[in-house]
């Protein structure tokens, strides 16, 4: 398929057609039901839309006048009324602002205090460079106004095996039926795109939560041109999903991951 049938229909309609197609394609309904519990809704957004705008990406920071200068480069800010309300199983804010900043430095994780601020509607903002030629913020400027919800699943390894088969061919069938996807840049919720390492993974090993309170991606941004330092770079906000559904955000775990 090479249209956009797909992107805005609801997971059920969605859920409904891959089903039809896997098992057309030999599958049993237990194994298919077992590849979607796997699966997590995701919000991406692209650029190149109709708009309106969902978020702004590069330049400097929207932020208030009296507002702490970011100890980051400015990635990202995303207007949170504008997105699909339930297309993410993450407590995101209904209104406001979330802005992302992070610097391009590939392999290295850690939880940062000021990674992700949150700043509630109504809030007066400008745009805020305290040193424009050297500081903070020095990525392309972009505005991403497509915006379009769909499943993610957890990266896998690539190995010959025939469960790795299988999971390629259910991949292939999902694919079949979403059709064409826009190249989307930034992702919120669902499971993080990799090219070396999962950041949930590596944030788990290092920093174990206890019971009841889990990491969750969310955010992911391509950096790609946007990024001058990086050929290839994703940037991955994770955070306790307690954290988030309180809107706390003094402990992100901030993952970049490049080649």
């Amino acid at each position: 398929m090479t249209d956009t049938q797909g992107i805005d229909e609801t997971p059920a309609a969605r859920g409904a057609r891959f089903r039809a197609e896997a098992a057309a394609r030999g599958f049993e309904a237990a194994e298919v039901e077992s590849y979607i519990s796997t699966a997590r809704p995701a919000v991406y957004l692209a650029s190149d839309g109709p708009g309106p705008v969902v978020a702004l990406t590069g330049g400097h920071p929207p932020l208030p006048e009296d507002a702490p200068a970011p100890k980051a480069a400015f990635v990202a800010s995303v207007d949170c009324a504008a997105l699909p309300p339930g297309a993410t199983d993450l407590p995101l804010p209904t209104e406001g602002r979330l802005l992302f900043f992070a610097d391009p430095d590939p392999g290295s994780g850690a939880v940062t205090a000021d990674a992700v601020r949150y700043l509630p509607a109504g809030t007066p903002l400008v745009e805020r460079s305290d040193d424009p030629d050297d500081g903070p913020g020095a990525y392309r400027r972009a505005r991403l106004d497509f915006c379009f919800h769909q499943w993610s699943w957890p990266w896998r390894e690539e190995d010959d095996d025939e469960e790795s088969e299988r999971a390629a061919e259910l991949e292939s069938a999902w694919s079949h039926v979403v059709g064409w996807r826009p190249h989307w840049r930034l992702q919120l919720g669902g499971e993080p795109v990799v090219f070396n390492d999962d950041p949930i993974e590596v944030v788990r090993d290092e920093l174990p939560l206890p019971d009841g309170d889990e990491w969750t991606l969310l955010a992911t941004w391509r950096g790609e041109d946007d990024c001058e330092e990086l050929e290839a770079g994703l940037f991955h906000w994770v955070i306790r999903r307690a954290d988030l559904a309180a809107l706390r955000f003094d402990r992100v775990y901030v993952y970049v991951d490049a080649f």
